[in-house]
């Protein structure tokens, strides 16, 4: 009995080890007694977990309390966020985005490269693990300091890892995250794109107010990510929001809807030349975006009929046309729909689906931190 007894005691205060650190992580500096407050544990047991947690490098003391404060100046706390590092990556058909983070989540160093699209699934791992291991090299950052990495790829990936892609077909049932773990000595965290893009609009984009969300890749590929409650709804084998894969909805025809011969900048892909004419008020341009979102709006309406999202975000590679999406798709789902939700446009540019996979990268340091207490690695600053 005073075993389990010591067993009990042990979890308990691994626990609230885990709360005071998820407190400093969500907003520092604080004091003791504002982390007494925020954890609801008593002031003796948060003094006695700080002491442990500034010995073991998780958290660092920023000073006393501001001049003129009555009475003894307060210890100010702060989560060692620079500790550590995540990295989000997304590969797509075309390129490759790597996005390097604290353990706050903000950003030290972001990256992106054009890439062959002819380039078979074992050229693409390859590429992956040398644009990893330069992104790292060039920061002075050990594979050791990465605490986590998230990575977007353009498919289904079920419940054990293994993706199932009809844009890179060598790459299903690869278990990336397995061919990456002799690089990595951490958890390498294998998403759809999609999935991580609502993820990132959630955390820092066009959803931070809201919670029942559609996010809708459009451009050549149609996809949708689904949040439902505020939580990331993925189906029960990771295939949620895949309406791009019924003929019926005609969404496979998305690339026929899209051709566009206008003026192209040197380096422009016909999308971006596409948005940027319309934009610059082309006719012909406002005609031909008009034609697709038509004939995409069919598959948007089954979504919005399922879900009843408060919020649809319209992500992807048309995502540069700006605010017009907007009014436009909404003229096309008015007939087909029971309401039209309220439409927004990622902001959040070519690093949506990677800035998702940090978010997706930190969240899995979370359910870590209740017993991940004990002396923290060095990691040299980038």
């Amino acid at each position: 009995m005073a075993g389990a007894r010591g067993h009990d005691l042990a979890a308990l205060r691994g626990l609230n080890t885990g709360v005071v650190l998820r407190a400093l992580r969500r907003e520092s500096p604080q004091t003791v007694s504002q982390l007494a407050r925020a954890t609801g544990l008593s002031r003796p047991t948060v003094e006695a977990l700080v002491d442990e947690l500034v010995s073991q490098g998780w958290i660092a003391e920023t000073g006393s309390s501001p001049a003129g404060t009555p009475g003894r100046p307060a210890r100010r706390l702060r989560f060692r966020a620079e500790a550590g590092h995540v990295v989000g990556v997304d590969i797509g058909l075309r390129k490759i985005v790597l996005v390097l983070a604290r353990l706050d989540g903000e950003v030290v160093a972001r990256e992106r490269e054009d890439i062959a699209e002819e380039l078979s699934g074992a050229e693409r791992i390859e590429l992956l693990r040398g644009r990893l291991r330069r992104f790292l090299v060039e920061r002075n950052l050990r594979a050791e300091a990465v605490w986590a990495v998230g990575i977007g790829v353009p498919g289904m990936v079920d419940d054990t890892g293994r993706i199932r892609s009809v844009i890179v077909p060598e790459w299903t049932d690869l278990d990336l995250a397995r061919r990456l773990a002799d690089e990595f000595p951490c958890p390498v965290l294998v998403e759809n794109d999609v999935n991580l893009a609502v993820l990132a609009e959630h955390w820092q984009g066009a959803a931070t107010l809201a919670d029942d969300v559609a996010c809708v890749l459009v451009g050549r590929r149609i996809s949708c990510g689904l949040m439902i409650n505020g939580k990331l709804h993925r189906g029960r084998r990771g295939g949620a929001g895949e309406l791009g894969i019924l003929p019926q909805l005609g969404l496979d025809a998305a690339q026929m809807w899209l051709a566009w011969d206008g003026e192209r900048i040197a380096g422009e892909s016909e999308t971006d030349a596409l948005a940027r004419a319309v934009r610059a008020g082309d006719r012909g341009a406002r005609a031909v975006l008009d034609g697709y979102l038509a004939g995409v709006a069919p598959g948007i309406a089954a979504l919005v009929l399922a879900l009843d999202p408060e919020l649809l975000v319209l992500s992807g590679a048309l995502a540069p046309v700006g605010e017009a999406l907007g009014p436009l798709l909404t003229d096309h789902l008015r007939p087909l729909t029971l309401h039209v939700p309220r439409i927004a446009v990622s902001a959040l540019g070519r690093e949506g689906v990677a800035l998702g996979a940090v978010r997706r990268a930190l969240d899995a340091l979370d359910a870590h931190l209740p017993y991940g207490t004990g002396p923290l690695r060095p990691s040299p600053a980038p």
